[in-house]
């Protein structure tokens, strides 16, 4: 087998198991109502896959670094969560989930042009909660959650994109070094794809319910990705790597323990 065909054979499957990842998660959040769904939404099952297949083809201090310019762009996550939020009370899925896309494309833009320090991260990830979360609740209950009808595009759509984006970020990780990869890997996909096919069928409001309620659940994605710039650097990728996916499942598994106290009070 020549090496090019043996290159695109392992990235053909690389994409198609991140693919699956994606959609699965997708369907339970669909059958799970905002709160659950939100909580799944943002488990690493679009960056998770990325930063594996770049663990086998980079070493540790690769990992650390595209980890470590992760970090701040998890708080434009939040700020494209903010502005679908807003947006999708009164404006249709292309004027929302567009500007709330540009949001994020501008605020990595800028966090890319800087050198980050593991404290600076934290920093702008603190700051960024602390301001957007009491700014999301009013956006985070509807009514009643609409009952969700799939079509028969919804799977290849979404396994498309997300294939699309682990396939760019391990090809072109290469050539444009850790600090832009890591940018590239947090590219909020999973979000993107739930503007574009919940928005027409469920209404603005009750997507922007499962954005709304993603940001303390992002607040523990972002933790993770600190846990995985530290574990990396002292114990190798696949520890690393297993320490931030433990510590987004904890941090997701408290949260749900805390809702159902607060419901049944």
């Amino acid at each position: 087998m020549s090496p090019e065909l043996h290159f695109v054979l392992i990235l053909v499957l690389r994409m198609a198991v991140a693919a699956a990842f994606v959609v699965s998660a997708s369907i339970i959040t669909e059958r799970s109502g905002p709160v659950i769904g939100a909580l799944i939404a943002t488990l690493p099952i679009s960056a998770g896959p990325s930063y594996t297949f770049l663990a086998l083809d980079h070493d540790a201090a690769f990992i650390a670094e595209g980890a470590l310019a992760s970090l701040p762009v998890n708080a434009a996550t939040i700020y494209m969560g903010l502005t679908y939020a807003v947006l999708a009370q009164r404006f249709s899925m292309w004027i929302s989930a567009a500007s709330a896309i540009a949001v994020w494309l501008v605020l990595a833009t800028i966090i890319r042009q800087f050198e980050w320090s593991l404290s600076a991260g934290l920093i702008v990830n603190a700051i960024t909660f602390a301001i957007c979360i009491p700014l999301l609740r009013p956006y985070r209950h509807v009514a009643k959650m609409p009952l969700i009808a799939r079509r028969w595009y919804d799977i290849p759509l979404r396994a498309a994109l997300v294939a699309s984006l682990v396939g760019t970020v391990v090809t072109a990780s290469g050539w444009v070094g850790p600090r832009v990869t890591g940018v590239m890997a947090l590219f909020p996909i999973v979000f993107s794809s739930m503007m574009l096919i919940l928005h027409p069928r469920i209404g603005g409001p009750a997507t922007a319910a499962v954005l709304a309620n993603s940001a303390w659940g992002l607040m523990g994605f972002g933790l993770g990705v600190a846990v995985l710039h530290v574990a990396v650097l002292q114990f190798g990728s696949p520890i690393g790597l297993s320490c931030a996916l433990v510590t987004c499942i904890v941090w997701n598994l408290v949260l749900w323990q805390i809702g159902r106290r607060k419901v049944k009070r």
